[in-house]
């Protein structure tokens, strides 16, 4: 194992995989699952397989420029889902041009751009039947089961 020096010139132990999760316990994460869904919510134990527990967490959907939260409580994530997990720092973010809204909202707008989006799919799929080419959505091809 190797050492390293942070910004503020302290030691830091490197641990490999997800071995390196252990310094996160206890502290508020965020988490991308491979449906696209994003989590954030206080790691409180994984495992070998990067199964994750998180406590007190929210639910965040992003929409343009606007995003609500679901409370979803304890939330036991299995490993294989995950696809990116790390510590959250409200304090510096970048995003604060986005503008928070309330639950209700945010599920009406994100289905009304679900809406639309399937809309454009069934020109695009009409447009390649007419022209004999055959026509697979983006979403179609992600779902492999899971």
């Amino acid at each position: 194992m190797a050492n390293l020096v942070d910004d503020l010139g302290q030691e830091m132990l490197y641990l490999p995989g997800t071995a390196s999760l252990v310094q996160d316990i206890d502290k508020r994460v965020m988490v991308v699952l491979r449906d696209g869904r994003t989590l954030i919510g206080y790691l409180r134990s994984l495992d070998q397989f990067a199964n994750l527990l998180l406590t007190q967490t929210i639910e965040r959907i992003h929409v343009r420029d606007k995003y609500g939260d679901i409370d979803r409580g304890v939330f036991l994530i299995r490993g294989e889902n995950v696809v990116l997990c790390g510590e959250v720092d409200f304090r510096n973010s970048k995003f604060k041009n986005l503008i928070q809204v309330s639950q209700e909202e945010i599920l009406q707008i994100q289905a009304e751009e679900l809406k639309e989006k399937e809309e454009k799919q069934k020109i695009l799929k009409k447009a390649f039947q007419e022209r004999g080419v055959p026509y697979y959505s983006i979403d179609s091809m992600a779902d492999d089961g899971f």
